[in-house]
């Protein structure tokens, strides 16, 4: 049993670098197996198809949003307001480290799949919630340093498209001006609701 969780995480681990480097649809069986180093077998005997696969990297990214992403990106920031600006600076180097032709991984599958499964859509559906869920509770932590009647859902959501927009506008021009332009319009209505509440 270990060594079969080991071959999957293998294969999944194998996968989902694919996937973001090469889109899913580029990416084919045989590349899974070369860059997992399993055979054609132990990848059958984990998932029974190509789909499967991507189901299983859905699941691990949206199981490990705080271990792969949310605590590296808040590692000694304190401020709830600050944290929502330390993980749009941490998308902001992936993009500068790729030199803009980095693409979130999710939204990037999203884009992708004109019409996915439900099982697939719902998966890349549960990706964005948890991340909104997130913000969201940075929102709710700030307190009364945003206006009572701020729908904090709706700005955790608005601060999603702003990063998928910005990624999205740096990969297409290679130029991380574009996601910096977005985050610095974003900064400046946080910067706009925080002084109505202090006025």
């Amino acid at each position: 049993m270990n060594a079969r969780r080991d071959t999957r995480t293998t294969i999944v681990l194998a996968a989902m670098e694919l996937f973001w480097e090469k889109g899913y649809a580029s990416t084919s069986v045989a590349d899974i197996l070369s860059r997992s180093q399993v055979n054609s077998g132990s990848l059958y005997h984990c998932f029974p198809g190509k789909q499967d696969v991507l189901i299983a990297v859905l699941e691990m990214y949206r199981d490990g949003i705080g271990e792969m992403l949310l605590a590296p990106a808040w590692a000694g920031v304190a401020d709830p307001v600050e944290r929502v600006f330390a993980l749009l600076a941490r998308y902001r180097r992936m993009i500068v480290d790729t030199e803009c032709t980095y693409g979130c991984p999710i939204g990037s599958i999203a884009l992708e799949l004109h019409e996915p499964d439900p099982p697939v859509r719902e998966l890349l559906a549960a990706n964005f919630t948890g991340w909104v869920d997130a913000i969201e509770r940075c929102l709710a932590e700030a307190g009364d340093r945003l206006p009572p009647a701020t729908d904090r859902r709706a700005l955790a959501e608005f601060v999603l498209t702003a990063m998928e927009g910005g990624v999205m506008q740096a990969r297409t021009h290679r130029d991380v001006g574009y996601f910096d332009r977005t985050i610095a319009q974003l900064r400046a209505y946080f910067d706009m609701l925080m002084e109505r509440e202090t006025a």
